[in-house]
């Protein structure tokens, strides 16, 4: 005897045929729209901001991306590469990843330094322990040349995009340098604009994401960096997990439904 199926096969197979393909990409490009997402820490200045003066919004979308500032950095907070006085980070909650996922993200360099102050802004990623894993990439004050990767800096293990970054010159505007927001010491001060970064994870494991910024030899004129778009795997770095793809999860419902249709035709 014919039976109907129910709906909720429909319903199931409906719902996953009519997700947005870009459904991961809009979520990561809104992971700071509504502040920093609980589960990450900063220790000195950080904070989320929309667009604002030189730095817009970053090409991934989202309404706000994520900064970090020496202006009320922390002391020693830094890389400890000789002359470094000051900085600010933020680390993102422990999330998981599989060897071959690849972390993407957008980062702007902002400083209102200049001249033989070498300020600099870095991303690390780090294992469950706090120990480095790579330093993806830098950024640093230069008077001349690409300020990205920084020069006089280690090797960077990402992949960034433009390969050189050149600072944009003058006086920046930007509220996270605080007083030193339209200001510029000598030359080398400016903004690089939007870079991308992709590193591809090389082993299955849990990691943090840092981000940071520091000042060189004194701590006046403030540098920052602005950052956006995280993902790893093609997900969402959020609240402490890493999302289940929303298409999976509609599967799954269907794929529910379906088994529940089967026990009832069984009776």
């Amino acid at each position: 005897m014919a039976t109907t199926k129910p709906a909720a096969i429909y319903l199931g197979l409906f719902a996953l045929l009519s997700v947005p393909a870009f459904s991961n990409q809009a979520m990561a490009a809104g992971i700071f729209d509504s502040g920093i997402p609980a589960g990450w820490s900063c220790t000195g200045n950080c904070g989320t901001l929309g667009a604002n003066g030189v730095v817009t919004l970053a090409p991934s979308g989202g309404s706000q991306y994520g900064w970090v500032s020496t202006a009320g950095g922390v002391s020693n907070n830094t890389l400890h590469l000789g002359s470094d006085k000051n900085g600010s980070t933020l680390r993102s909650s422990l999330f998981s990843a599989s060897a071959g996922d690849d972390l993407q993200f957008h980062f702007n360099f902002v400083t209102s330094d200049g001249a033989g102050f070498a300020d600099y802004g870095w991303a690390r990623l780090l294992d469950s322990s706090l120990n480095k894993v790579a330093l993806l990439f830098t950024a640093r004050t230069t008077p001349s040349g690409n300020s990205v990767p920084g020069f006089g800096m280690p090797a960077i293990a990402a992949t960034i995009t433009p390969a050189t970054v050149t600072i944009v010159p003058g006086g920046p505007v930007w509220s996270p340098l605080g007083g030193s927001s339209g200001a510029c010491y000598s030359t080398g001060c400016g903004y690089s604009g939007w870079v991308q970064s992709d590193y591809t994870i090389a082993s299955t494991g849990n990691y943090y994401l840092e981000f940071g910024a520091a000042n060189w030899l004194d701590t006046a004129y403030q540098t920052g960096m602005a950052f956006d778009g995280i993902t790893v795997g093609g997900q969402p770095i959020g609240g402490g997990t890493v999302p289940e793809p929303a298409s999976l999860a509609l599967l799954g419902l269907g794929l529910a439904g379906m088994g529940w249709a089967r026990r009832k035709s069984l009776r």
